[in-house]
């Protein structure tokens, strides 16, 4: 904020990261101006989770500080408020949940906007982290173009300068809910550096450039699936089966370089990208399989 104050531009803005840092101002955000979200109480501590009335099971989310999956738990029951976090936090009603999807979107100064085609994500149940995802997302084009118009909302709405990664909880009903975001180059944005005309990086430097959006559209089918450090392991990492995947056409590996691994890091991703979905699919879960991250 000093930095604004002296006259530079910052983006996104300050003001901007303010509220996306703290899931609490998030989500009075999306109820002040009346973005569906899943129903939410903010609480300080244990009691007052237990005094909400919130129906079991639900989500308890910190409010700051949890970022790839930590600092969320599932709530399942009376028992399970001991190992609450004791930190002020988001409650919320757990989604009934068709599809996990994930929309990109970009902004500049002159109010430009333009989106990704929509993504969707499967996450790996223990570490609440995106394992898998397949892009462009399985899903009717009125559903599409629902989560699309909805991401752009967000943007707007927050008068935010860069690129956005628009979270969404697709619900069994057809409702759509946002469930959080990131101002920056996002996970579910990573196969466009193979798989579109344009990637995410390249629109980032062209939103916050005040330049024109570049194109979303996909040249092909892309998944991408998160390496992540295999539970057991801590140490230098040992990609194990990665020499069965390099042969693999349409096959990119993205490493991060990071000295030591453990349970759950993120510590690279695969891209496939291809004509055919099915095969992409196919090449995507074998991936999956296929490279284990040890030490």
């Amino acid at each position: 904020m000093q930095l604004e104050q002296e006259g530079v531009k910052v983006f996104p803005q300050p003001r901007v990261l303010k509220i996306i840092q703290d899931k609490g101002l998030q989500k009075l955000f999306y109820q002040e101006h009346n973005i569906p979200t899943a129903p939410f109480a903010l609480v300080a501590n244990t009691e007052e989770i237990a005094q909400s009335g919130m129906a079991y099971p639900f989500f308890q989310k910190l409010r700051t500080s949890g970022y790839d999956g930590y600092g969320v738990r599932k709530v399942k029951n009376e028992d399970d408020l001991s190992g609450s976090f004791k930190a002020a936090s988001v409650i919320e009603v757990m989604a009934d949940l068709q599809k996990e999807l994930s929309v990109i979107v970009s902004r500049n100064e002159k109010g430009e906007t333009n989106a990704f085609p929509v993504v969707e994500m499967e996450f790996n149940p223990e570490s609440n982290m995106v394992q898998y995802l397949f892009a462009p997302a399985r899903i009717d084009n009125e559903i599409a173009e629902k989560a699309t118009a909805l991401a752009l909302e967000v943007i707007e709405k927050l008068d935010m300068v860069g690129i956005l990664a628009v979270e969404m909880f697709y619900n069994k009903d057809g409702s759509i809910w946002v469930n959080e975001v990131a101002p920056r180059p996002h996970n579910s944005g990573h196969h466009t550096i193979e798989a579109g005309l344009c990637s995410q990086y390249e629109q980032h430097l062209r939103a916050i450039l005040n330049l024109a959006p570049g194109s979303t559209a996909a040249l092909q089918y892309g998944a991408m699936v998160n390496l992540l450090g295999e539970k057991g392991f801590e140490g230098t990492p040992v990609y194990a089966g990665i020499e069965d995947i390099l042969g693999m056409e349409g096959v990119f590996v993205h490493l991060y370089g990071k000295s030591k691994t453990k349970a759950f890091r993120k510590m690279g991703h695969v891209t496939v990208v291809g004509k055919d979905a099915e095969q992409v699919k196919a090449d995507a879960n074998k991936i999956l399989t296929t490279i284990k991250v040890k030490a």
